[in-house]
């Protein structure tokens, strides 16, 4: 694990990850970087951190050159590019990994700027809130929440499962998809529905000039669906534009399934209605129910990972693909020049996919279950 953490940027998820690591491990040293003073005065005065500096003053140069293990990026991704450039010059040899929304560019300046480019793993916690800043900080805004890594197959192996330790100590669950991969899932699933619900909210409003009644009546669904558009517009105006091809098309697409409800409309066709409500509504349900799936029994996955380079990326990233949930892993160094990948799966997620996509990339595997007693002290 780590001992003494850099959080770069104490906003609402710098500060929340502050807290929960506060949380989890009381004696993990904490050291915020935030440019702003008010910021650094309330994460000091919540106790969210050891010591709260200004990106210009020399403690941030001395702690990267000595002292930090894990470096978090919570800042937007504009704001990125000093921060990675002091990283390289402190000569800083640890893990460094990021909370931002979008990966395309951050992975871009990391490649260029960063003196060893494979120690950053870009990450982004599914978590959020319509309290922007240090305010809306919070301990628990991480637990049950999904939280992306992109490793690629230049990431030393030791660096996920730390970073899987940590993340799962803060009461998220990792997922890991390819950083090639990551815009278009994440303009789809929380970018084009945030833009949605902006909409949504603005249509409700022009209606509101004509009967003013109408907001009264804007409880319950309404205001679930349309709560994210109460983020700051600074930052969801940075987001689109950092990934602005992937949200273009999300919403053209957007456009051409509302499309869809339209033309059934006018053309009187209720069969047509019926079908895209159906589809929509079976996908709906075919939903986990909860975020934290049954885990009475525990199934152990050991990989030989000797001789594939990149392996650990890999193999969990496929394991994110057929839906499992990966509780733990570990690397079992068995000899000096024999390793296996120990991954312990809930029973989230399809296990028979899993198997074959694993082979199918050339690695053998083993499967046995685990009982969760017997998973203490795995």
């Amino acid at each position: 694990m780590f001992t003494h953490v850099g959080i770069i940027g104490l906003g609402l998820i710098g500060g929340s990850v502050a807290g929960a690591v506060r949380k989890a491990w009381p004696d993990v040293r904490i050291t915020g970087i935030e440019t702003d003073a008010r910021t650094r005065e309330v994460a000091l005065a919540k106790l969210l951190v050891d010591e709260a500096v200004d990106a210009d003053d020399p403690v941030f140069k001395q702690r990267l050159a000595g002292d930090f293990d894990l470096v978090i990026l919570a800042t937007p991704v504009d704001a990125d590019e000093p921060y990675l450039r002091a990283i390289a010059e402190s000569g800083y040899a640890g893990v460094v990994t990021d909370t931002s929304s979008t990966k395309g560019r951050i992975t871009g300046m990391a490649d260029d700027l960063l003196a060893s480019p494979e120690n950053f793993v870009p990450g982004h916690p599914m978590a959020g809130s319509e309290v922007n800043g240090i305010d809306g900080a919070r301990d628990d805004l991480f637990e049950g929440a999904y939280w992306i890594l992109c490793p690629d197959e230049d990431t030393p192996s030791e660096h996920i499962p730390a970073l899987h330790e940590f993340i799962t100590g803060l009461g998220a669950r990792v997922i890991v998809i390819p950083r090639e991969s990551h815009d278009r899932a994440i303009a789809v699933v929380s970018h084009v529905p945030h833009f949605v619900a902006s909409s949504l909210v603005t249509l409700a409003s022009r209606a509101a000039d004509d009967q003013s009644n109408i907001m009264r009546l804007a409880a319950g669904g309404f205001k679930d669906t349309t709560r994210i558009a109460a983020g700051s517009p600074e930052l969801w105006c940075g987001i689109a534009f950092d990934n602005a091809d992937e949200v273009r098309d999300g919403l053209s697409e957007m456009q051409s399934i509302l499309g869809q409800f339209v033309d059934a409309l006018e053309s009187g066709d209720r069969v047509k209605m019926t079908a895209l409500l159906k589809d929509a509504a079976d996908m709906r349900r075919a939903l986990p129910v909860a975020w934290v799936p049954s885990s009475e029994k525990l199934l152990e996955v050991r990989i030989p990972i000797s001789n594939h380079p990149g392996a650990v990326a890999e193999a969990t990233a496929i394991a994110s693909e057929a839906g499992c949930n990966i509780q733990s892993i570990e690397i079992d160094h068995v000899t000096e020049d024999r390793a296996f990948l120990s991954m312990i799966l809930t029973d989230e997620g399809d296990v028979g996919q899993l198997s074959a996509k694993l082979i199918g990339a050339g690695y053998a595997v083993s499967f046995a279950p685990l009982n969760p007693k017997e998973h203490i002290n795995v």
